[in-house]
This record gives C-alpha cells, structure tokens and sequence, in this order.
C-alpha cells in the first residue's frame, strides 16, 4: 500500500535548490524570510490538496462518506477557502470558527458545530447562519438549543455526541474517547436524551451519533471498535423507540509523522479498514447504510505546514547542553510545552559545515521551558541563519499567544514559485488595540 501525505516530514516540494538553500512550493525559504520576516508559517498548498486527494481515495469505496476539515487544527480564510474547493465540510467548535468559514463562501450546510460548552450567542449565531448539524454534547445543550431553535422559528438537526469508552494510547490531554471525558453524554445517558428529543424537546431532529477517541491516533484498530460500538447503539436505538437514524460521526484523529520514529497509518489503510468495518456492522446489526462523516484535521493541514525562525544568541553550558536562540518559540509553538511533542529541523540557508553537532533549540519567551527541540544534531548554528522546522500546519499558529506581549507571525501560501500573505503580521499597534485606559487614570 502507498505511501499518503501524512507520513511525509515534510512537504512534498521540499528541495535543495541550486544555491544550497530550501525551497518549498518554488520558494527559496532564506528568501521568504528576507521578504517576510521571521517567526513565519508557510503552507504549501500543493501538499494540502493532495492530502484531501488521499483522503478522497481513500473512502472513494464508500460513497456516502462525508469528509469534514476539524478547522481546530487551523482555521484561516484562505485555508477554508481551498478546504471547500476540494469538497470537505467544517467541523467547527466556536463563533470564530464558523464565522470564518461563513465570510470564506462556504455552504454552511456542509458544516458542524461541536464543543462541550456552547454559548447561547455561539448556538443563536450558528442556527442564523445555517449550520448543518450540531453535535450536541450534554443535557444543558440540547434544552438550550431547543429555547434558540423555537425563538428563530427552525429546527435544528442533530447529532449526540457520546463517549464510546475506548481509550488510544496518545497523550492523555488529547483523548477524548474514553469514560473519564469532559466531551459527550455516556452511554447510559443516550436513552434520557432521546426520550427528551422525542417528547419535549420539538424543535431538534436527531439523526445520529458521534463519537471521537482521541488525536495523533496510530492505532489501526481503534476506528473499527468505535463503529462497533456506534453501529451498535443505532441498531439498540430503532428496536427501543422505532428511530431510524442515519448518520454516524466517527471523528478524526489520524496521526502525522514529525519525526523519524512516528509511524502513522496512510489514510489509505485507515480507509480500508473503516470500510470493510462500515460493511461489516451493516450486515451484521441489519441496519441501512448509514451516512459517515469522517473529521481529520492534523492529518490534512500538518504536513504543508513549516515555521522559519532566524537564529540568535547561543550558550554553551559548561560540560553540558548547547543551547540556540530562535526569535519564536513556546507562544508561536505551544506544543512542546503542553505535550512534550517533537519535530524535525534543518538548516534552510546553505551551510558548508558538513559536521553535524548536538544543540537544543532554545525559544526568545522568557519561560524556562520554553524548548522547542531537545538535542537535535544540526551543522554549526550561527546567528542570522534560518532554522525551518517541519510540520508545524497544526495546531501552532491555532493555539498561539500573545505571550510576553510578542506578535503572532504572519502567514504565506505558496505554490508554483509564487507567494502570498494569508495572515498579517500583528504590528504593535495591533498588540495595545484592544486595552483601554478608565478616564479615572489620566487625571
């Protein structure tokens, strides 16, 4: 079976160009970093569509798959704009999300609103702006979206999130399929929702469930469990209350490769084996051919993802580690800090120095743990070159901050030798904006 975009490092255009410097998309990077400035992201659209082309191929033996882009991996107007050229949906989990998505053109059929704590304003938004499901989480939820839906006049179509129970070996903060969650009703709680739905609550249609198990997911067994168990509750469900429901959302979670060691499933595996899963528990709970919505998102924006970084100072401790300044860090990467996650680096100006020596990449934020990389073996480090570091599409520019009062990098899409900014650099101005100062101060 081939290979699919997700275990790729890097981009699929990376190269080393005649000057001896990295190139991705046609773009020399030492020349985006002199045009842009550095911290920077650079997604290379051609790594981004041929991943959604994977996934499409993946599933092209199941027709009623519904691909949905989870934007919380990263959500830019441009990003959703090619998303939706190439046929995915939305899952989305707040105001700004949807909001982008909708200022983006898209069909807002074609997108879900998921979340354990919705507000009132964020469920009145999503209903006035045509939200295609709603992925209900909890009690409160459903009575809420109820109250919205019959003041707008609308019914609002859902799905009940549930925990399946099933427990993926990936860093405890990013799994969300197992019994001790905050996200879903349990399965003992699926009866008293549905009696609600049926007898109170009139202005929500219920037509199936979701369940999601976790992130960075390399285990290949842990998808068909959870349609079992899926597939299980509806066939329970029709017996019980004569409710035929139709759609199952199976979440995403698909892992990538940022460093040699990870070995990720191909989309093309995952696939089959969904599949094959899909047409098992049809036969065998006697249930229709259900619509299947499937919800990457790592998996899809990671890979065409790099962030430059120029480097700075250096320390070597005496006996111990050495350790490379960059001008980014933990507030443009919270990764490292929050998950202990890794990645892979190189050099992206031409360096005649073939040795290659042990350093850490240390970042500018004044936190001690600020690390973006330990013990990576790169040639001599000097000050002004350009550090890229690799697979970074994902959850960088989505969870960055403000940190230390630095601005958050600008963004630039490439392809076929051209460049184009996709999201400012935040100025100064940009960082004081919003504060105000009470009248009672500047007397």
């Amino acid at each position: 079976m081939s290979l699919s975009t997700n275990q790729y490092i890097k981009p699929l255009t990376t190269v080393r160009n005649s000057k001896g410097n990295l190139e991705i998309g046609g773009c020399d990077l030492v020349s985006l970093a002199d045009k842009y400035g550095t911290p920077l992201y650079v997604i290379d659209e051609k790594t981004l569509r041929n991943i959604c082309h994977d996934y499409k191929k993946a599933f092209e033996n199941y027709p009623k798959i519904r691909m949905m882009y989870a934007s919380k991996a990263l959500c830019t107007s441009a990003v959703a704009k090619i998303l939706d050229q190439e046929g995915f949906g939305f899952d989305t989990v707040s105001a700004g999300e949807i909001y982008t998505v909708y200022k983006s053109g898209v069909d807002m059929s074609k997108v879900l609103f998921n979340g354990n704590n919705k507000s009132y304003d964020e469920l009145s938004l999503a209903l006035e702006l045509g939200v295609g499901r709603f992925s209900v989480d909890n009690f409160l939820e459903l009575a809420l979206l109820n109250q919205i839906a019959s003041s707008q006049n609308k019914v609002a179509d859902i799905l009940l999130r549930i925990t399946p129970g099933i427990e993926c070996h990936t860093h405890e903060y990013i799994q969300t399929g197992h019994l001790d969650s905050k996200f879903g009703f349990d399965l003992t709680q699926i009866d008293d929702a549905i009696e609600l739905i049926l007898n109170e609550y009139k202005n929500l249609k219920l037509h199936g469930l979701h369940a999601h198990i976790g992130s960075q997911i390399f285990e290949t067994g842990i998808y068909p469990d959870e349609i079992e168990i899926l597939a299980k509750e509806i066939s329970r469900i029709d017996r019980k209350y004569n409710l035929q429901l139709n759609e199952i959302n199976i979440g995403g979670g698909l892992g990538v490769k940022y460093t040699e060691e990870d070995i990720p499933p191909s989309t093309f595996e995952i696939g089959k084996l969904i599949v094959d899963k899909l047409h098992d528990v049809i036969e065998k709970y006697n249930i229709p051919e259900p619509v299947v919505f499937l919800e990457p998102g790592r998996s899809i924006i990671s890979t065409s993802g790099v962030t430059l970084y120029t480097v700075g100072s250096s320390k070597q401790v005496p006996h111990g580690t050495k350790y490379v300044a960059i001008d980014g860090g933990m507030a443009d990467n919270p990764r490292p800090s929050m998950y202990q996650a890794k990645y892979s680096a190189e050099v992206a100006n031409h360096k005649e120095c073939d040795e290659l020596k042990m350093v850490t990449i240390a970042g500018r934020f004044c936190e001690s743990g600020d690390i973006l990389i330990r013990n990576i073996e790169l040639p001599q480090l000097d000050e002004g070159d350009i550090l890229c570091v690799y697979n970074t599409g994902a959850y960088n520019y989505s969870m960055a901050s403000n940190y230390n009062r630095v601005q958050k990098p600008a963004m630039v899409l490439v392809s076929d030798s051209e460049s184009d900014i996709i999201i400012n650099r935040e100025s100064l101005d940009d960082i004081v904006a919003h504060d105000i100062i009470p009248d009672r101060l500047k007397l």
